[in-house]
């Protein structure tokens, strides 16, 4: 009877996000896990099958990190964005367009649905230019996004899953490093996306950092950025992220552990949902 309950539970959810886009950001435990590799693939399926229509955007930190590793390059990260020399960005395409995309695109595809594979260089998707970290710091050809390339979008999208690696070029053609939390919600907002999810290796926004059983389980966009001076590390640009997609006129932002198995599925089809969930004031 609770498998039957279950599905009852989640009915309402299908019929109301039926047609509608969520982007999801896949990284942390999630990507590294093999057996939550699986997982997140099936749950992307299922997400296609009952007719939403799921967008994937990645990064590859660790991946990345072990590269550079390899070629003894420093690895730093400021603000919780990795300062990229134009070396760093040869080693984040080869890395995420090379690998991690292909991957993805693979385990997707052997899961019932077909994926196709994008960088913000396909077709322009990604146009950025230069930033700078919270602080102001130099950070290298890190970008911001300044246009995505919707028609691009939308076509993949009717009848793909798009799994789009965060990495972008400006007018002139130089390569930039972007911080994928912030290339999914610049994709959630031009699409004008339902939701969009952050998959974390944390139970959510927590009010203490240090103790995992303080999590926030819904928020105001403003109550976010009221506090986001305060909050340091890589929480931050997920959090500055979430805040700009319901601005930006998306209906809810997620923040969701990766770490447990079917956590998009536990989210997003049930009532309590288990990361943080954040949308505008009423």
């Amino acid at each position: 009877m609770r498998d039957v309950s279950t599905l009852l539970e989640a009915l309402p959810y299908i019929r109301e996000f039926h047609g509608q886009t969520v982007v999801i950001k896949y990284g942390g435990a999630a990507m590294e896990d093999p057996e939550l590799r699986e997982g997140f693939a099936r749950d992307v399926v299922l997400l296609k099958y009952v007719g939403m229509n799921p967008i994937v955007v990645h990064g590859g930190g660790p991946e990345i990190t072990s590269y550079m590793n390899r070629l003894d390059i420093p690895v730093e990260f400021v603000g919780g964005l990795r300062v990229s020399s134009a070396e760093t960005v040869e080693i984040a395409k080869m890395v995420l367009v090379g690998k991690v995309n292909k991957d993805i695109v693979s385990r997707l595809n052997r899961g019932g649905q077909p994926a196709i594979g994008l960088s913000g260089d396909d077709g322009r998707l990604f146009l950025c230019e230069r930033t700078a970290a919270p602080g102001g710091e130099d950070v290298g050809f890190v970008g911001r996004i300044t246009k995505v390339n919707t028609d691009v979008l939308r076509h993949v999208a009717d009848d793909y899953i798009p799994v789009i690696a965060s990495v972008g070029t400006d007018r002139e053609g130089n390569s930039y490093n972007v911080n994928a939390d912030e290339a999914a919600g610049a994709v959630a907002r031009a699409l004008r996306a339902y939701k969009v999810l952050f998959l974390t290796d944390v139970s959510g926004w927590l009010r203490d950092p240090d103790n995992p059983l303080s999590r926030i389980s819904q928020a105001t966009a403003q109550e976010v950025e009221d506090a986001l001076t305060t909050i340091a590390g890589g929480m931050r640009p997920k959090l500055q992220a979430c805040v700009e997609s319901i601005h930006g006129g998306v209906t809810a932002a997620h923040i969701v552990d990766g770490r447990v198995p079917h956590s998009i599925l536990l989210e997003l089809f049930t009532d309590e949902g288990i990361g943080t969930k954040i949308k505008a004031a009423e």
